[in-house]
Protein backbone atom coordinates (compact mmCIF):
# COMPACT_ATOMS: atom_id res chain seq x y z
CA UNK A 1 0.00 0.00 0.00
CA UNK A 2 2.60 2.40 0.81
CA UNK A 3 4.50 1.54 -2.68
CA UNK A 4 1.09 2.54 -4.56
CA UNK A 5 0.77 5.55 -2.62
CA UNK A 6 3.94 7.00 -2.90
CA UNK A 7 3.72 6.67 -6.71
CA UNK A 8 0.23 8.22 -6.77
CA UNK A 9 -2.17 4.78 -6.82
CA UNK A 10 -5.26 4.28 -5.36
CA UNK A 11 -6.23 0.62 -5.27
CA UNK A 12 -9.87 1.68 -3.89
CA UNK A 13 -11.21 -1.96 -3.71
CA UNK A 14 -9.05 -3.68 -0.49
CA UNK A 15 -10.27 -6.44 1.00
CA UNK A 16 -9.62 -10.02 2.23
CA UNK A 17 -10.29 -11.75 -0.95
CA UNK A 18 -8.17 -9.17 -3.02
CA UNK A 19 -5.38 -10.40 -0.79
CA UNK A 20 -3.10 -13.53 -1.85
CA UNK A 21 -0.84 -15.25 0.42
CA UNK A 22 1.81 -17.98 -1.01
CA UNK A 23 3.09 -20.75 0.70
CA UNK A 24 6.29 -18.88 1.72
CA UNK A 25 4.33 -16.68 3.57
CA UNK A 26 4.43 -13.76 0.79
CA UNK A 27 1.80 -11.34 0.58
CA UNK A 28 0.46 -9.76 -2.40
CA UNK A 29 -2.41 -7.62 -3.56
CA UNK A 30 -4.93 -8.29 -6.42
CA UNK A 31 -7.68 -7.08 -8.11
CA UNK A 32 -6.59 -3.77 -9.61
CA UNK A 33 -9.39 -3.00 -11.55
CA UNK A 34 -10.43 -0.13 -9.48
CA UNK A 35 -7.17 1.54 -9.02
CA UNK A 36 -6.81 5.18 -10.16
CA UNK A 37 -4.03 7.77 -10.43
CA UNK A 38 -4.68 10.70 -8.50
CA UNK A 39 -3.05 13.82 -7.58
CA UNK A 40 -2.66 16.45 -5.24
CA UNK A 41 -4.92 18.47 -5.13
CA UNK A 42 -7.31 15.27 -5.57
CA UNK A 43 -9.49 14.99 -8.65
CA UNK A 44 -13.29 14.26 -8.87
CA UNK A 45 -13.63 10.30 -8.28
CA UNK A 46 -16.29 8.14 -8.02
CA UNK A 47 -17.51 7.01 -4.42
CA UNK A 48 -19.18 4.17 -6.19
CA UNK A 49 -15.83 2.18 -5.22
CA UNK A 50 -14.99 -0.28 -2.73
CA UNK A 51 -16.72 -2.89 -1.34
CA UNK A 52 -19.96 -1.78 0.71
CA UNK A 53 -18.09 -3.58 4.07
CA UNK A 54 -14.59 -1.94 3.56
CA UNK A 55 -16.03 1.73 2.06
CA UNK A 56 -15.01 4.05 3.94
CA UNK A 57 -17.40 6.63 5.64
CA UNK A 58 -16.39 9.84 3.41
CA UNK A 59 -17.35 7.63 0.07
CA UNK A 60 -20.72 6.73 1.57
CA UNK A 61 -21.38 10.34 2.74
CA UNK A 62 -20.68 10.92 -0.96
CA UNK A 63 -17.58 12.64 -1.13
CA UNK A 64 -16.30 13.08 -4.70
CA UNK A 65 -12.62 14.09 -3.47
CA UNK A 66 -10.38 11.64 -1.76
CA UNK A 67 -7.08 10.10 -1.47
CA UNK A 68 -4.71 7.46 0.11
CA UNK A 69 -7.21 7.12 3.39
CA UNK A 70 -10.01 5.67 1.84
CA UNK A 71 -7.30 2.51 1.18
CA UNK A 72 -6.26 3.04 4.99
CA UNK A 73 -9.89 2.34 5.86
CA UNK A 74 -10.02 -0.65 4.32
CA UNK A 75 -6.79 -2.04 5.63
CA UNK A 76 -8.18 -0.99 9.25
CA UNK A 77 -11.63 -3.04 8.47
CA UNK A 78 -9.04 -6.15 7.25
CA UNK A 79 -6.85 -5.67 10.49
CA UNK A 80 -10.25 -6.18 12.48
CA UNK A 81 -11.22 -8.90 9.92
CA UNK A 82 -7.99 -10.24 10.54
CA UNK A 83 -8.86 -10.21 14.15
CA UNK A 84 -12.18 -11.82 14.53
CA UNK A 85 -12.17 -13.89 11.71
CA UNK A 86 -14.82 -12.13 10.37
CA UNK A 87 -16.08 -9.42 8.28
CA UNK A 88 -16.25 -6.38 10.62
CA UNK A 89 -18.46 -4.20 9.37
CA UNK A 90 -21.57 -6.34 7.17
CA UNK A 91 -24.07 -3.37 6.41
CA UNK A 92 -27.08 -4.79 3.96
CA UNK A 93 -26.95 -1.57 1.98
CA UNK A 94 -25.05 1.66 2.36
CA UNK A 95 -27.74 3.18 5.46
CA UNK A 96 -26.90 0.20 7.05
CA UNK A 97 -23.13 0.29 6.61
CA UNK A 98 -23.06 3.98 7.68
CA UNK A 99 -24.88 2.94 11.45
CA UNK A 100 -22.88 -0.13 11.61
CA UNK A 101 -20.09 2.21 10.82
CA UNK A 102 -21.43 4.87 13.55
CA UNK A 103 -22.08 1.94 15.98
CA UNK A 104 -18.38 1.13 15.95
CA UNK A 105 -16.28 4.12 15.26
CA UNK A 106 -19.00 6.73 17.10
CA UNK A 107 -20.91 9.48 15.75
CA UNK A 108 -19.50 12.22 14.05
CA UNK A 109 -19.39 15.86 15.54
CA UNK A 110 -18.11 19.13 13.97
CA UNK A 111 -15.38 18.82 16.60
CA UNK A 112 -14.19 15.23 15.62
CA UNK A 113 -14.39 15.49 11.61
CA UNK A 114 -15.32 19.18 10.67
CA UNK A 115 -16.58 19.54 7.50
CA UNK A 116 -18.66 16.72 7.22
CA UNK A 117 -22.06 17.72 7.06
CA UNK A 118 -21.26 19.44 4.40
CA UNK A 119 -20.80 16.32 2.23
CA UNK A 120 -23.56 15.09 0.24
CA UNK A 121 -25.57 12.46 1.68
CA UNK A 122 -24.49 14.16 5.37
CA UNK A 123 -27.57 16.39 4.93
CA UNK A 124 -29.96 13.69 5.17
CA UNK A 125 -28.33 12.28 7.95
CA UNK A 126 -30.56 11.88 11.84
CA UNK A 127 -28.00 11.53 13.82
CA UNK A 128 -28.17 11.02 18.43
CA UNK A 129 -27.88 13.99 19.87
CA UNK A 130 -25.04 12.14 22.65
CA UNK A 131 -22.00 10.98 20.89
CA UNK A 132 -20.54 7.73 21.71
CA UNK A 133 -16.16 8.05 22.24
CA UNK A 134 -15.39 5.57 19.68
CA UNK A 135 -12.32 4.36 21.89
CA UNK A 136 -14.11 3.05 23.75
CA UNK A 137 -16.37 0.78 21.97
CA UNK A 138 -13.36 -0.54 19.70
CA UNK A 139 -11.48 -1.50 23.18
CA UNK A 140 -14.73 -3.33 24.18
CA UNK A 141 -14.73 -5.48 20.71
CA UNK A 142 -11.11 -6.24 21.07
CA UNK A 143 -10.11 -6.03 24.76
CA UNK A 144 -7.23 -8.86 23.94
CA UNK A 145 -5.61 -6.02 21.43
CA UNK A 146 -2.14 -4.64 23.09
CA UNK A 147 -2.31 -0.93 23.89
CA UNK A 148 -0.47 -0.26 20.28
CA UNK A 149 -2.65 -2.17 18.79
CA UNK A 150 -5.70 -1.35 19.51
CA UNK A 151 -4.38 2.53 19.12
CA UNK A 152 -3.74 1.76 15.33
CA UNK A 153 -7.17 -0.17 14.53
CA UNK A 154 -8.44 3.55 16.27
CA UNK A 155 -6.39 5.57 13.81
CA UNK A 156 -7.27 3.54 10.65
CA UNK A 157 -10.88 3.38 11.50
CA UNK A 158 -10.79 7.12 12.40
CA UNK A 159 -14.20 8.65 10.56
CA UNK A 160 -12.05 11.76 9.73
CA UNK A 161 -10.29 10.82 7.04
CA UNK A 162 -7.04 13.34 8.11
CA UNK A 163 -5.98 11.33 11.66
CA UNK A 164 -6.08 7.86 9.39
CA UNK A 165 -2.55 7.14 9.39
CA UNK A 166 -0.67 7.07 5.63
CA UNK A 167 0.87 3.82 4.80
CA UNK A 168 4.45 5.00 5.44
CA UNK A 169 3.37 6.08 8.94
CA UNK A 170 1.87 2.87 9.96
CA UNK A 171 4.97 1.18 8.92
Amino acid sequence: ISYLHNTWILHRDLKTSNLLLNNRGQLKIADFGMARYYGSPSPKLTQLVVTLWYRAPELLLGTERYGPAVDMWSVGCIFGELLTKEPLLQGKNEVDELSKIFELCGIPTEETWPGFKRLPNARSLKLPKNPISQGSVLRAKFPFLTSAGADLLTRLLSLNPEKRPTADEML
